[in-house]
């Protein structure tokens, strides 16, 4: 069953959607950028406040993909206790060597997550080398939050064919980029391990606002209608 993953940019925040049930609490500072990083110290007090059990995922940043920009990055925000750390692989930079330092990384035991951007019309072969590299999985995102939902971006053959390579390899499958309740129906039958959210939930739908609880359980309530 495709999981909710809510992205929280405070301890309260956090809470909020721990105590609404959400699956995948993700931290990150939209105010920041697409994937805009909290200080790691912030990181590592919601890490302390949360339950054990809840699962949380944490961004690093809009960085260039240069190693040693990522690596080290990476690197703080595992030490914060998150069970996963996602990686935006924007356009530029070297990939290669990033990825060979990353699966380093992931053989001492931290959990990947690359974030690729439907509006860079990513080539889907970096799955296979991503895979191979040790990545828990891949999300597919849009950079520019101007342009709308990834609904917009991508045909849903484009997000099924996406979701099924990740499957095919192992990996955990995401969908985001300034998704709605309406688009719900449209991605749940394609079996991603989770959808992501943040301005949906967020007051005015604004993803720099404040979420919004009412939203929150709006959003929920709709996706078990869908069960039935």
């Amino acid at each position: 069953m495709t999981a909710m993953l809510a992205s929280v940019n405070s301890l309260a925040e956090a809470l909020l959607v721990e105590a609404a049930a959400v699956d995948i609490i993700d931290l990150k500072q939209p105010a920041r950028g697409a994937l805009g990083a909290l200080d790691v110290a912030v990181v590592a007090e919601i890490v302390r406040h949360l339950h054990p059990g809840s699962c949380v995922s944490a961004t690093i940043g809009d960085l260039p993909m240069q190693p040693e920009l990522i690596l080290p990055a990476v690197q703080a925000m595992a030490a914060t206790g998150v069970n996963y750390v996602k990686i935006g692989f924007f356009p530029g930079g070297d990939w290669q060597t990033c990825i060979a330092g990353l699966q380093t990384l992931a053989e001492h035991g931290v959990a990947l997550v690359a974030v690729l951007f439907a509006d860079t019309r990513p080539d889907f072969s970096i799955i296979d080398v991503l895979a191979k590299a040790g990545f828990r999985g891949v999300m597919l995102d849009t950079a520019d939050k101007q342009l709308g939902s990834l609904t917009r971006l991508m045909t849903l053959d484009e997000l099924q064919m996406f979701v099924d390579k990740v499957a095919s390899l192992g990996l955990l499958s995401g969908l985001a980029g300034s998704l709605r309740a309406d688009d719900v129906a449209g991605l749940v039958p394609l079996s991603p391990d989770y959808l992501g959210f943040r301005g949906a939930l967020c007051r005015e739908h604004s993803r720099t606002a404040q979420l919004d609880v009412a939203q929150i359980d709006k959003l929920r309530q709709h996706w078990r209608a869908l069960a039935y």
